[in-house]
């Protein structure tokens, strides 16, 4: 019997019989769980074991779906609000329910439409799930175990003087420095960043290039970067319309040819048939 159900998450369990209006779910020391009928997989049967996010229903019934949010509990994302009433704010997470977000929990009022980066948890004293956009409260509690040149996920969580702001993890908060940017950030966007340092007053600083690739600056800086943002893949070449490789990295084409002779040179890059593959 599973006793680890956990609101808020997306639980593994399995399917005890199958009625009508839904199937009841091994909820463990919550007893069943309803799956309504509409989000039972075809060809479920009793006894199968289904991946099924765990959440709160209208009347606060706890209930399952086979949809899947756009996060989960102890983690942060950049949502939209829906709608706003005289409770709080409710964002919409990818669910039918939305998920409200208390008057307390915001630091100014919350517009409809407008998104915002929260925090989501599980309220202790109430059970139900809720967000905060106080992301400080929630970050920076557990102790860091990070290294450097770290490769970690991050969201850009503000812009400061120094630089950007953001997320390690969805636990700790790191800088990224303003010299060490070369390319649009926005808040709420993910990106994959490496750890440059770890301070003694225990502040993360981040790179977004991998150690060593800082070196290569200039327009051979920008390619690189371009491909990181691409999974490590452009469809351009040394062949590509000079049109094409403007629109991709504002450079022309004599420019770009001389940048990627450089990194090919450094052994940096490959160059395909269909186009240039960092080597990892």
């Amino acid at each position: 019997m599973n006793t680890q159900v956990t609101p808020g998450k997306i639980n593994k369990l399995r399917i005890i019989n199958i009625e009508s209006h839904g199937a009841y779910l091994d909820g463990g020391l919550n007893d069943t769980i309803l799956l309504p009928t509409k989000w039972i997989p075809d060809k479920s049967k009793e006894g199968d074991e289904i991946e099924v996010f765990i959440y709160f229903d209208s009347d606060d019934r706890i209930i399952a779906t086979t949809m899947k949010p756009f996060a989960q509990i102890n983690e942060i994302a950049f949502l939209r609000v829906a709608d706003v009433n005289n409770t709080g704010a409710f964002l919409d997470w990818g669910l039918e329910k939305d998920l409200l977000v208390p008057y307390r929990e915001q630091k100014a009022r919350m517009v409809t439409g407008r998104y915002y980066l929260i925090y989501i948890y599980l309220d202790e004293q109430t059970g139900r799930i809720a967000a905060s956009a106080k992301i400080e409260h929630f970050i920076d509690v557990l102790p860091t175990a990070y290294v450097e040149d770290q490769e970690v996920e991050i969201i850009i969580w503000e812009k400061t003087e120094l630089g950007y702001k953001a997320i390690i993890e969805n636990q700790h908060q790191g800088l990224i420095y303003a010299n060490e940017v070369f390319q649009p950030l926005e808040k709420g966007m993910k990106l994959k960043a490496f750890v440059s340092s770890l301070r003694e007053d225990g502040k993360i600083d981040l790179r977004l290039l991998k150690a060593g690739y800082e070196k290569i600056d200039g327009l051979a800086g920008q390619i690189l970067e371009k491909l990181q943002q691409k999974n490590g893949f452009l469809h351009l070449t040394d062949h590509s319309n000079a049109n094409d490789i403007y629109t991709s990295l504002k450079m022309s084409k004599k420019n770009f040819k001389k940048a990627l002779g450089m990194l090919f040179k450094k052994q940096l890059i490959n160059i395909e048939k269909e186009g240039i593959r960092l080597i990892k």
